[in-house]
């Protein structure tokens, strides 16, 4: 049986069949949004990539509210449900980030003896590996390294000094350098771990502005040059392979 509905003159048929399957895109509609009512890891989740991917592929500036909400399927008021802003959001997509590039650099770490040697040129070829410096991570690295001027928050998870790379650096450095007890000099130690932390950044500076024309072994190669003159016998170029 069918029933003509008049709708601006016209006749619509209606059909309980209709009715039907109008409530049950309705229900669906609305069991899909309980679902991300009460999967908040996952909303989580989705927002932050969102935000990442905006980040890389269109820079921070533009990554809005909007931009981010469209990427990932979901409300405005999730961001302040689960972050309390655009800002935390932010925040949380930094320090996302920063852990994706330390499990990949455990995984790279795992792989090498642990003596500091070892250590030291395993951390430089994870560091510039694909899996770690690429056109994505670069674009995300330069967006947040240039928020964190004006953002003491992102800084913690973009900064060249970053507590728990430098540390690693540093312990590997200060065996390789203070071998005699009675002899030591921490701020060698400390000088050279610096250094070389800022030539893996200039590295990533230019793979950013070159990616094209950029090297990876060749800029292995640079590193261990320099590392080998303080060094001497330590990090010869002929194992400089990625």
């Amino acid at each position: 049986m069918s029933i003509c509905v008049v709708r601006q003159g016209a006749c619509v048929r209606w059909t309980k069949a209709n009715s039907l399957e109008v409530r049950g895109k309705s229900g669906q509609g609305q069991a899909l949004a309980q679902s991300h009512i009460r999967d908040p890891k996952k909303n989580r989740r989705l927002l932050v990539q969102a935000t990442l991917d905006s980040v890389a592929e269109a820079g921070i500036a533009e990554t809005t509210v909007s931009a981010i909400i469209k990427r990932a399927g979901l409300s405005r008021g999730m961001i302040h449900l689960h972050f309390g802003g655009k800002d935390g959001l932010i925040v949380a997509a930094a320090e996302a980030f920063g852990e994706e590039y330390y499990s990949e650099m455990d995984r790279q770490l795992a792989l090498v003896s642990g003596d500091p040697a070892s250590v030291v040129r395993a951390v430089i070829r994870a560091d510039l590996s694909p899996e770690i410096l690429n056109r994505r991570s670069a674009a995300i690295w330069h967006g947040f390294r240039g928020e964190a001027r004006t953002n003491p928050a992102i800084a913690r998870f973009s900064d060249t000094r970053d507590r728990r790379l430098r540390l690693m650096v540093f312990n590997a450095f200060d065996a390789l350098l203070n071998t005699n007890p009675q002899d030591q000099d921490r701020e060698l130690a400390n000088e050279v771990t610096l250094g070389a932390l800022a030539l893996l950044e200039g590295m990533w500076t230019d793979y950013m502005t070159h990616p094209n024309a950029f090297s990876r072994d060749t800029a292995n190669r640079i590193i261990l040059r320099f590392l080998n003159g303080v060094v001497p016998g330590a990090f010869p170029v002929e194992q400089s392979g990625i």
